[in-house]
């Protein structure tokens, strides 16, 4: 027993909390992200993804291995996309972008939350000086960070990603109709873009530029934390 306890106090645990630290949020980017596309294409009119089973705040409905790996390990990845059946809509290639807006869009304003909250319970976290409690600060500032990348990866106009979608809505029928021949290569370019480095310069420069102009909802939960606590 004595033995049994001394290994498992030496065993480093730093590893798999650093896992932890994105694996979770990264699932709660995706949930968030994949819901609210469902959400608003049933709004619109099309009840495929409730059908589905995608309405749903589990995140294994829409859990992609690569695309979760992706965000793990570069900080950008993707979701199981939910189905839309686009004839289902009032105004189908419309209705298309506002479906595809509604989860970058959500991941915005996830990020804007957490931020917030990370000022106001920061301080009080870190000043518990608990494993758990810093691993609870540190889970909302990574989940701010990967929202936000989550968010302004898939707005780039490339197929299958939400900007392509959107894109597409101010095509004209011609030239619409020609890029979704190559839509079934969308995924491929992205992989090798991702892997070769080419998206990860320039996606990271906007993610800090974004992220510095949304630092103030964290300053101002600071201010409203000092006071409460």
């Amino acid at each position: 027993m004595t033995s049994f306890q001394t290994f498992w106090n030496g065993l480093d645990w730093s590893v798999l909390t650093d896992i932890l630290l994105r694996i979770l949020p990264a699932l709660v980017c995706i949930t968030v992200h994949e819901l609210c596309h469902g959400l608003t294409a049933w709004r619109l009119g099309d009840d495929t993804a409730r059908r589905a089973g995608r309405l749903t705040l589990n995140p294994l409905a829409h859990f992609d291995p690569l695309g979760t790996l992706m965000m793990v390990a570069v900080g950008f990845g993707w979701a199981r996309p939910v189905p839309v059946d686009m004839r289902r809509f009032r105004n189908p290639r419309r209705d298309m972008a506002l479906t595809a807006l509604a989860g970058p869009l959500s991941n915005l304003l996830l990020t804007a939350l957490t931020l917030f909250l990370y000022g106001l319970f920061a301080l009080p976290l870190y000043r518990a000086g608990t494993a758990l409690a810093d691993f609870a600060a540190d889970t909302l500032m990574v989940t701010a960070q990967l929202s936000l990348a989550l968010a302004i990866f898939n707005l780039l106009p490339v197929s299958p990603l939400d900007g392509s979608k959107v894109l597409f809505a101010f095509l004209s029928d011609q030239a619409y109709e020609k890029l979704m021949r190559y839509e079934r290569y969308g995924m491929i370019v992205l992989i090798a873009l991702s892997l070769s480095g080419v998206l990860g310069g320039p996606l990271s420069a906007a993610v800090e530029w974004c992220y510095l102009r949304l630092w103030p909802l964290a300053e101002w939960g600071a201010s409203l934390g000092a006071t409460l606590f």
